[in-house]
């Protein structure tokens, strides 16, 4: 039996399987319910000792049954807290009332709604994993959901095929969001222009330093012929001072 609650002590490499081993387990609808942001996370949870392994309503009583296997917890019954087990559910958006306001695309874990803003939304049906997050971001409640499995209800409506694809789509949904929101980096600068641009300063620090002391120069030269001419004045004034005395 495996103690979940001194997983965190185990080799990074030996969590980490624990933690895809129980995430593979998962259904991967991305639905939240469970409490966590995304089904990885509640498998981190769950390996961590931080999460019952009965909080999944898509996976259903087999979903628990599942976890149970693969952690050595007791099987308990599903936490209506989460949510109740039932049929697969795929969204559909009634075109008739959209008004292209893009909050479902943005809310859907797999990209599976196409459109843009101002313009009919449609959702991929094959793509839907029924996460029902598209539903209270809607303004005029134009989205309706379907019964996609019949009576069947948990893992019994849900093939582990769809939950790879599931993931799949998720992981790119995930990649393109980091892509949209990553901060971008300045334009690196070829080294020839760098080389270029530092010419260019050069010069023009050169320019400035040669017009300062143009300046200097040209400031310079008034004062010059002001001492002359003051030095020019004394010497007349004493001369004629000095020619004074000698005629008394």
């Amino acid at each position: 039996m495996i103690d979940t609650h001194k997983t965190s002590h185990q080799p990074a490499s030996a969590l980490a399987v624990f933690i895809g081993t129980i995430d593979a387990a998962l259904p991967q609808t991305q639905c939240t319910r469970c409490g966590y942001p995304d089904c990885r996370h509640y498998a981190q949870a769950i390996a961590q000792g931080e999460a019952a392994i009965n909080q999944c309503p898509p996976g259903g009583q087999e979903g628990v049954l599942r976890l149970a296997a693969i952690t050595g917890q007791p099987a308990l019954p599903l936490n209506p807290d989460n949510g109740l087990e039932a049929v697969r559910v795929v969204a559909r958006i009634d075109e008739n009332w959209c008004i292209g306001c893009t909050l479902c695309i943005k809310a859907c874990p797999t990209d599976a709604i196409l459109g843009a803003n101002k313009r009919m939304h449609t959702i991929i049906a094959d793509a839907c994993t029924g996460c029902e997050l598209c539903l209270p971001v809607c303004p005029v409640d134009c989205i309706e959901l379907d019964n996609a499995s019949g009576e069947a209800t948990g893992w019994a409506a849900w093939s582990p095929a769809q939950a790879d694809e599931a993931r799949q789509r998720y992981q790119k949904h995930q990649q393109r969001l980091d892509r949209a929101y990553r901060p971008k980096d300045p334009s690196p600068v070829a080294p020839a222009a760098i080389t270029a641009q530092a010419a260019q300063a050069t010069a023009v620090s050169a320019a400035a330093s040669q017009n300062t002391a143009a300046s200097k120069a040209k400031l310079a030269v008034p004062a010059t012929a002001d001492k002359k001419a003051i030095l020019a004045a004394i010497l007349a004034k004493a001369k004629q001072q000095q020619g004074g005395n000698h005629s008394s």
